[in-house]
């Protein structure tokens, strides 16, 4: 056997280097790229190996360990699982810093592979800096604590150890119905250490993306039970998206008439205007969607995981309605007692299309009804103002309500939130992609978002991760390239978390647009605090006075801080500079954009036919917390078990 001595690092970056994916017979690297933080548990190792053996990989500096992961999770979302970058950082906290990224792809099955560099096998410096010293074992290193977030783990203690780690690696990584965060912890000496490997190991290998096919027995349970139905509805997750059946998930809802609601990784599958199409389901779902749900006999659910959004905690469905779940997960098919189709969404469709010959659904013009009752909602909310007059009431007119009036007066801002990402959402062109992850903005954007065009939509929410969008908005820039925009719509919360990554944009040069909805405050949770019958406590970002944190709102200028950074920036007040600011903002080119836009609190989208379960206290002093606790009894009364 024709051998090569490379020390496992080098041959590390070598396998990375020749790795391929099959999708329908045609091939491309699976690996696009390495954000990489060096410290001393990567640099002399991996590092050395980086600069050797890369030869197409692309290299990337990281800010943040967390950032430049969740980069990589956007853009491997973004290509539909289908290529990916990998994220290596030092030991310790560089390492438990990415701990988060992983979490973000397992729970949203996006492949990630992180390389955390590790504690010395041969534990003679021992306690390396930045280790951890486990009293009742050795062992155990801070990157024992991506077991509860990946996928696979490993740690190679040995170079030849590399060759099953990485073979294991990569299964998971392209694999559709187990996909999510890989692991691979690297000992510092190991990193270093050669060793003669076979020559076939760097050959080029090709991962096929097998679309998995249904049984006929399966198929023909779905079809028994569809036709059993008259108002079935289809639910189009993300998997529509990943497996690229959009055009077949389209023709089957088309050809029978059945209407459909959009999870957040499901929407932009299809276009927004299709008639059939309801729009988003569950806890931020829309009325449209939420209204045919409730009275639906029967829900086919395409590539979704139920999510307790999805199925506002499991009360919006009657407990009489039946599922048909298509999956390529068994473990997913199964939820809500399903008759389950473990197979690919664009393979078996089709089939399942061809056995329900002549049957249609009873609808007659409800979805049409229902559809036409949404735009009505839609065109108001993108319209709402505010008037500084004492009967004015925002969206969200709960006991904390005049927080509204007072950010006004404090940060002299009169936008509302609903018509700033209304007007955002009609000055973007076609194809241009929009991302975000956390606060109020997902259920605002599942509610009233408007796709661009298909695949324009890249919401992290199987996470919900704070910190997500801007990094991610890097990432999609990535995997799309200079051809349309990204624009990512965070909140203020969220950007003070995590946003490192801008400098990364900036240092290539890459124009991201991010778009800052400055409500000073933690907007979506102190709506529950106060909604479950709590005083605000720690959501609203004031000064401290004699009674707290209930001073003035703070005013901070987010556009300083990017234009320090290097970034075109725009302050935002008013619809008036909202529009001019991105007029302008169109012509710049190769540096990131960002709009601090100051939204009024309280002026969120709410509500919907909804439900979501909170841990609502059972005793309490306050008279609003036991009726927040009754109506969570009521609820629980109408839930599905399971």
């Amino acid at each position: 056997m024709k051998t090569v001595r490379l020390t496992m690092a080098q041959a590390l970056v070598r396998f990375l280097e020749n790795q391929y994916m099959e999708v329908d017979g045609a091939q491309h690297r699976f690996v696009r790229g390495v954000f990489i933080i060096p410290g001393h548990g990567n640099v002399v190792g991996l590092g050395q190996a980086l600069s050797q053996e890369a030869k197409h990989l692309e290299i990337y500096q990281g800010k943040n360990e967390q950032g430049m992961a969740q980069a990589a999770v956007a853009f491997a979302k973004q290509m539909k699982r289908k290529q990916i970058c990998v994220a290596t950082s030092s030991v310790g906290p560089g390492a438990a810093n990415m701990v988060t990224a992983c979490g973000t792809a397992t729970a949203n099955n996006i492949p990630l592979l992180v390389l955390p560099g590790d504690t010395y096998a041969c534990r003679q410096p021992d306690p390396v800096l930045q280790q951890v010293e486990h009293t009742n074992s050795l062992a155990t290193t801070t990157n024992d604590a991506f077991k509860a977030v990946c996928r696979y783990w490993d740690r190679v203690v040995r170079p030849e150890q590399l060759m099953s780690a990485m073979i294991n690696a990569f299964r998971v990584l392209t694999d559709p119905a187990n996909t999510g965060a890989v692991c691979v912890a690297m000992p510092q000496d190991v990193e270093g250490e050669a060793y003669d490997y076979p020559v076939s190991f760097f050959a080029k290998r090709v991962w096929r993306l097998e679309r998995r096919p249904a049984t006929e027995a399966a198929l023909a349970d779905a079809a028994e039970a569809i036709r059993k139905a008259k108002r079935p509805m289809m639910i189009c997750g993300g998997g529509v998206r990943y497996s690229e059946a959009h055009a077949e998930f389209l023709h089957f809802a088309e050809t029978f008439g059945i209407p459909y609601g959009e999870t957040q990784a499901g929407k932009s599958a299809t276009d927004w205007l299709h008639p059939l199409n309801l729009g988003g389901v569950g806890t931020t779902g829309c009325s449209a969607a939420n209204e045919i749900a409730r009275k639906a006999d029967l829900v086919i659910g395409v590539g979704t995981r139920y999510t307790d959004f999805t199925t506002a905690s499991k009360w919006l469905f009657k407990d009489t309605c039946k599922f048909v779940n298509i999956n390529v997960s068994e473990f997913q098919s199964l939820k809500m007692e399903a008759v389950p189709v473990v197979a690919d969404a664009k393979e078996a469709l089709p089939r399942l299309e061809k056995l329900l010959e002549g049957y249609q659904t009873a609808y007659k013009d409800e979805v049409k009804v229902a559809k036409e009752k949404w735009i009505d909602e839609l065109n108001r909310l993108d319209h709402i103002t505010f008037s500084d007059k004492k009967s004015w009431k925002p969206e969200i007119n709960d006991a904390n309500a005049d927080s509204a009036k007072r950010f006004a007066q404090d940060v002299n801002a009169q936008l509302t939130q609903t018509s700033a990402l209304g007007a955002i959402n009609a000055m973007m062109s076609e194809g241009d992609v929009a991302i975000g992850a956390a606060g109020s903005l997902p259920g605002d954007m599942q509610r009233m978002w408007r796709p661009t065009g298909v695949d324009t939509y890249n919401m992290e929410y199987g996470y919900s991760t704070m910190g997500y969008e801007v990094a991610g908005a890097l990432g999609v820039k990535l995997a799309i390239g200079d051809k349309h925009e990204v624009y990512s719509f965070c909140g203020d919360g969220s950007f003070n978390m995590l946003h490192g990554e801008l400098i990364t944009a900036c240092q290539e040069h890459k124009k991201i647009n991010i778009c800052l909805f400055d409500n000073a405050s933690f907007g979506c949770i102190n709506n529950l605090q106060v909604g479950h019958g709590n005083v605000t406590l720690c959501t609203e970002l004031r000064y401290r006075n004699k009674d707290g944190l209930f001073g003035n709102f703070m005013d901070i200028d987010y556009a300083k801080v990017a234009e320090a950074y290097g970034c075109k920036s725009y302050t935002v007040r008013t619809m008036e500079e909202l529009v001019a600011a991105f007029e302008d903002a169109k012509k710049v080119k190769n540096i990131p954009v960002l709009f601090d836009i100051k939204v009024l609190p309280k002026t969120m989208t709410d509500g919907y036919s909804s439900w979501w379960r909170v841990g609502d206290t059972e005793v309490s002093e306050r008279k609003e917390n036991l009726a927040a606790y009754a109506d969570l009894q009521a609820h629980l009364k109408e839930v599905r078990k399971y």
